[in-house]
């Protein structure tokens, strides 16, 4: 194998090769008990709290299939316009992982539930690719392998490991792309956005919270080239549990790179594992590549096949929820933004927070201003998602409607979004707190803006002389006089009513 630690540039790649790219997607189900056993699949417990004979391998237990855990399979086939099988059947795929206490782990090979399907992303400059799916399988989780003593976390340089069961047996379906050829340079968006959008539709569905940064959810990127006019796929690399939509990106920018970087130098790529680095965005070797051959499939003797009927198919597909894009154009309609802002809002996780506002009394304009301004920097300045953000859609409602009755201000309101983050109530007990509320008292609001006057006689009397563009000064001066809390829009009728002009 030829080691190189010099990458060619992004341009210089892809003007020699096309990428090629496979995406294997690992989502943890949302099922209250495990794959083939009953035991509880709730996190945080002690480990190795939540196993039992079947999911730690013990002789002589039997396994039994998750009937939610087969629905949500279908559920996500139909959704990714697969073909549902009428009859598969679970295999053992054996290997040694010392956190996989059977030695073999409860899959599906040969007969995948479901098959031959796709999904179309849409790119940020609105372009729709069509990325088509080779299958969707049942499986179960293996254990977590937790490595003590080195810097990295990984084993080497570990002092000992330790072993929590819990995770094993856990529902997974992975879903297999087919080979994803003609992205050319858009390949690393490509991917993100069909991560992305297989997301949330998982999460539409309702089978999973498929939040990527606990492991519900998890991306093997599978990459290869091949010479640019070649129909001849180059050999791939597998970079394993990628956990977040820019290190999927990150991680083939930096597999395109570094083949390529390889290949350049006439060295060959070598079939294997790789470690994806956050820090970074690198990747380095893992252990090479198994063929599936190597897994020694056979069909798991004690369960019994899969048959969905046909009757059952139609009612879950009957059932399906409105499926995010489509959702999204309907938004974008009702919302009259255009396809860029939308992806804008769709890029901060906005969509769900927006909606549950404007269903709480905001208007959507309203809504979106919020969301994707005052809450979106603070979501931004302080590494979280706008839906870890200590505020509910509740509240931002509440706040538009102190707004629109003209209660706040937009400066005063900005102070209440932060009162509520910083936890001190709802935003009325932030008003009442802070004393944030408009001065409307039409006898406190003359006598600052009769003070303003008198301290700014110059001004005043360039308005009076047809300057009306002065009159911003005598504002801001009123404003900060009464701390931002008086509405700058009576308090410029006023002046000029007291300078005896008329805007026109």
């Amino acid at each position: 194998m030829t080691v190189t630690t010099d990458l060619v540039s992004y341009e210089d790649a892809l003007a020699s090769y096309d990428p090629v790219m496979g995406l294997e997607v690992h989502v943890e189900l949302g099922t209250r008990t495990k794959m083939f056993c009953g035991c509880s699949t709730e996190l945080g417990a002690e480990p190795n709290s939540q196993t039992c004979p079947t999911c730690l391998g013990l002789p002589g237990s039997l396994p039994v299939v998750n009937g939610v855990g087969v629905e949500s399979a279908v559920k996500i086939g139909l959704a990714l316009h697969c073909e549902i099988a009428e009859w598969c059947r679970f295999a053992r795929k054996n290997y040694f992982y010392p956190d996989m206490p059977k030695n073999f782990q409860t899959s599906q090979y040969d007969e995948p539930i479901a098959f031959n399907g796709y999904l179309d992303v849409q790119l940020e400059d609105g372009e729709v690719f069509r990325v088509e799916i080779e299958r969707a399988h049942m499986e179960e989780d293996t254990g977590k392998s937790t490595h003590v003593g080195g810097a990295t976390g990984r084993i080497h340089g570990a002092s000992h490991s330790l072993l929590d069961y819990n995770r094993a047996g856990i529902p997974l379906i992975e879903i297999v792309t087919k080979p994803i050829v003609g992205a050319g340079d858009r390949a690393p968006e490509v991917a993100k956005a069909y991560v992305a959008e297989l997301r949330e539709l998982i999460r539409a569905l309702g089978v999973s919270e498929a939040r990527m940064e606990m492991g519900q959810m998890r991306c093997d990127v599978n990459l290869s080239l091949m010479p640019r006019g070649s129909e001849t796929f180059g050999t791939r690399s597998e970079t394993k549990n990628v956990n977040s939509l820019r290190s999927v990106e990150r991680a083939v920018r930096f597999e395109i790179q570094r083949h390529a970087a390889v290949l350049g130098d006439g060295g060959t790529i070598v079939q294997e594992t790789r470690h994806f680095h956050e820090d970074d965005g690198t990747t380095t070797s893992g252990r090479v590549k198994e063929e599936a051959e190597d897994y020694r499939y056979f069909p798991e003797p004690d369960l019994v096949p899969v048959a969905p009927s046909r009757e059952w198919v139609e009612e879950l597909r009957a059932g399906l929820p409105e499926l995010p894009r489509v959702r999204r154009n309907r938004l974008r309609e009702e919302w009259g933004v255009s396809g860029h802002d939308m992806q804008s809002i769709l890029n901060a996780g906005a969509i769900d927070p927006i909606v549950a506002t404007i269903a709480a009394g905001a208007d959507p304009v309203s809504a979106r201003k919020w969301w994707m301004g005052e809450l979106a920097r603070n979501a931004n300045e302080s590494g979280r998602s706008l839906e870890e953000l200590p505020i509910t859609p509740e509240q931002v409602a509440r706040v538009t409607a102190l707004v629109a009755d003209g209660s706040l201000n937009d400066k005063l309101a900005r102070q209440v979004i932060e009162g509520v983050l910083a936890g001190e109530g709802d935003p009325d007990a932030v008003v009442e707190k802070r004393g944030l509320k408009v001065v409307s008292d039409e006898g406190a609001l003359g006598a600052a803006v009769d003070e303003a006057i008198a301290g700014n006689a110059a001004i005043a009397d360039k308005i009076r002389g047809g300057k009306v563009a002065a009159v911003g000064a005598l504002v801001g001066a009123v404003m900060k006089a009464t701390r931002g809390q008086a509405d700058a829009a009576r308090v410029k009728e006023l002046i000029l009513e007291r300078l005896g002009v008329t805007e026109g």
